[in-house]
């Protein structure tokens, strides 16, 4: 349960969340948490070019003279904001599906997914909560049995 076959990979991968370009891999139980820390790292580095970037910025006494003395880092500056809001963003909506225990591959295509077909529009049977949802995804190591998530003891999948 919860897993789904790469067609990139040609692999299965458990606790699917989507397969990446950047890091030419799958994103899914065993490296969720390491792509969020490679997000949160690279958003530091960003901001720490952008930090440099700004402070370089030196003064000149009209438009043209300003421009031609920092045109180059100018457009540095522009091309790692635009880089950080787009890292920004990838990891706020990461973390907010971690917070719903849900991936990519669930919250994208729920309608298609067998076991998320009965459920409704707001309904995930693997959610226990923002607190707890996160405290499992961050600090429990190690594999989770799905099914006994999604059959509760002596009930119907939720």
């Amino acid at each position: 349960m919860r897993a789904k076959h790469c067609q990139t990979c040609r692999r299965c991968v458990r606790r699917y969340d989507h397969h990446c370009p950047w890091i030419e891999n799958c994103v899914g139980e065993r490296n969720h948490r390491w792509f969020l820390l490679y997000l949160a790292v690279q958003l530091l580095v960003l901001l720490w070019g952008l930090h440099i970037a700004w402070t370089g910025l030196g003064s000149a006494p009209g438009w043209a003279p300003w421009l031609r003395a920092n045109g180059v880092l100018l457009a540095v500056l522009v091309v790692l904001l635009l880089l950080a809001l787009v890292v920004l963003l990838l990891l706020g909506s990461h973390l907010y599906l971690v917070s719903l225990n849900t991936t990519t591959w669930e919250f994208m295509a729920r309608h298609r997914i067998s076991y998320l077909k009965h459920c409704g529009a707001d309904e995930n049977p693997f959610d226990r909560g923002g607190v707890r949802n996160l405290w499992g995804f961050f600090c429990v190591w190690g594999t989770v049995v799905w099914e006994q998530v999604y059959f509760r003891e002596g009930s119907d999948p939720v």
